[in-house]
């Protein structure tokens, strides 16, 4: 009798634990996918049969004209939003209900990797926010480009400088090795020349942080995501104690150096030893990065810059580490992409070229930052990349506030989120939902010229993310991107190659953003 009770409190407590929990929006009225015990509707990644841009693909049609619809996060409710007036109200009329992203990394597991701006959260995050978004703006970008135009060039000096005719590359190693040059000049101060010098300490360790998981670095994942207190007890990390050793030495290093000798660079170290000194940023005005810019919102006119005493050299090193990340890894597959679609649709190069060409005659071979930007067709090729191709395929936020959805239409009741509940944001499906952008398939640059813009519905197109929790760095990934194409065009053809894979297929699997084959394309040289 004994046996057949205590059979019965497991099964009690494993359908309690396991089960009950994915049966959440089918008792609250959102439509649902088939979830699996323990995995959720993860369960298509952690086996490989759908790679992540698939997934949320996937998720986001088999809603079909609802505004939103639920899903598992392993045994986290996530409400996927559909509807771009609801994503809107949520994420930026109603963003104090919604200001935090799901953090899994705690102080206690990553303590340096915890305090960067996207890790941050609650009023810490406010104040951080507001300290660096100064860096961000267009004037301060325009103060950079300089040394971001002279990388550029330097790029494309390199092939240029070889004998062949046609050059074949794997794009993504290629292209990592330009944002790691970029970053390391504008963010820490350091001069570094990846394609000269492939095995510099810079690249080696941002290839460390950012290569596509390992089964070994997967697998810490997802016991992070599904067993933290587990993870915690075990003392396990998710990054090298080595590569954190190394970003706190350098930004030490950086910061010695600049105070002892009165060293100034209009970077973002700079910016944040001036707030440590409890000194506020000077702004002027500046042409804007391009259409994929999201703009600074008011939100943060009302919060106080973080004070001197607050910001130690970790926060420092954070905001560097978290800058360098995002660098490193999504501008330079946003770069593939785009080169992967200039070379698919030559009319398209031709053009853009043409307009390059026009823009060097006119400023006599010095490309500028107001020069760049005027480029019309260059902003609607990079616009429509971010289309087609945005580097995130979804984000999140989560709910901090009690919050309920209103019903709209006679289908739907209320949704009371509570706080801890999880919202995603589908910009790769989004994207590609023929109601909102026609033929989605197709590369098309001209949806975004100043007659068609207008006919983008509002918040359909979020590239970048939205509201205040926003991404900080658009502008300089727009400008850095744009000097790229532009140093590239001026001297060369992209064209694909035998080992060019069309169409681009997503490699199955958890945290992947890499392509079955690779990214590999040649550069044919046009001019000397």
């Amino acid at each position: 009798m004994l046996t057949y009770l205590l059979i019965g409190v497991v099964a009690v407590s494993l359908w309690y634990l396991f089960i009950r929990p994915l049966n959440y929006f089918q008792r609250v009225g959102v439509k649902q996918l088939k979830p699996w015990p323990i995995l959720g509707d993860f369960y298509f990644l952690v086996f490989r049969t759908m790679s992540s841009s698939d997934f949320v693909k996937h998720a986001y049609d088999s809603f079909g004209k609802s505004r939103y619809g639920g899903i598992y996060f392993f045994n986290r409710p996530t409400l996927i939003l559909k509807a771009p007036e609801l994503i809107k109200q949520l994420t930026i009329k109603d963003f104090d209900h919604f200001t935090d992203h799901n953090i899994v990394v705690t102080a206690e597991i990553e303590p340096v990797w915890s305090n960067n701006l996207f890790a941050l959260t609650g009023q810490k995050w406010r104040e951080m926010r507001a300290t660096l978004s100064g860096s961000f703006t267009s004037s301060k970008m325009k103060h950079m480009f300089e040394v971001i135009n002279e990388t550029a060039q330097n790029f494309s000096t390199h092939f240029i400088k070889k004998e062949e005719t046609i050059i074949e590359l794997d794009m993504k190693d290629t292209f990592t090795r330009f944002t790691n040059d970029v970053i390391a000049t504008s963010a820490f101060g350091l001069k570094v020349d990846s394609l000269e010098e492939p095995n510099n300490t810079f690249y080696v360790m941002g290839k460390a942080i950012t290569n596509n998981p390992s089964f070994f670095v997967t697998l810490k994942f997802l016991i992070l995501m599904m067993f933290p207190k587990i993870f915690k007890h075990l003392q396990m990390t998710i990054f090298d104690k080595d590569i954190t050793t190394f970003f706190r030495n350098t930004i030490a290093e950086t910061i010695n150096v600049r105070e002892e000798k009165n060293i100034v660079r209009k970077d973002m170290i700079n910016l944040l030893l001036e707030a440590r000194k409890g000194k506020k940023i000077e702004e002027g005005n500046a042409i804007e990065t391009g259409y994929a810019t999201v703009q600074e919102d008011s939100y943060f006119d009302k919060v106080k810059f973080k004070q001197a005493r607050d910001l130690s050299n970790d926060d420092i090193t954070a905001q560097a580490l978290i800058f360098f990340v995002a660098g490193f890894e999504t501008v330079s597959t946003a770069l593939c992409y785009g080169a992967h679609e200039l070379a698919m649709n030559k009319d398209v190069q031709d053009k853009l070229r043409e307009e390059i060409r026009e823009t060097d005659k006119l400023n006599n071979g010095k490309l500028t930052y107001d020069a760049l930007l005027k480029m019309k067709y260059m902003d609607m090729v990079f616009s429509e990349i971010l289309r087609k191709w945005p580097p995130v395929f979804s984000i999140d936020r989560v709910c901090t506030k009690p919050y309920t959805i209103e019903p709209k239409y006679p289908d739907e009741k209320p949704v009371h989120l509570k706080v801890g509940d999880m919202l995603w944001l589908p910009m790769f499906a989004l994207h590609r939902d023929p109601k909102y952008f026609p033929n989605p398939e197709a590369f098309n640059p001209e949806r975004f010229s100043e007659e068609n813009r207008d006919q983008i519905s509002p918040y359909s197109y979020i590239p970048f993310g939205i509201g205040p929790r926003n991404c900080i760095g658009s502008r300089f990934a727009i400008l850095e991107s744009k000097a790229l194409i532009y140093n590239l065009l001026l001297n060369f053809e992209i064209v694909p190659n035998k080992k060019t894979a069309n169409p681009l297929k997503h490699i199955r699997g958890l945290f992947q953003n890499a392509v079955e084959g690779g990214f590999w394309l040649s550069l044919k040289r046009i001019r000397q």
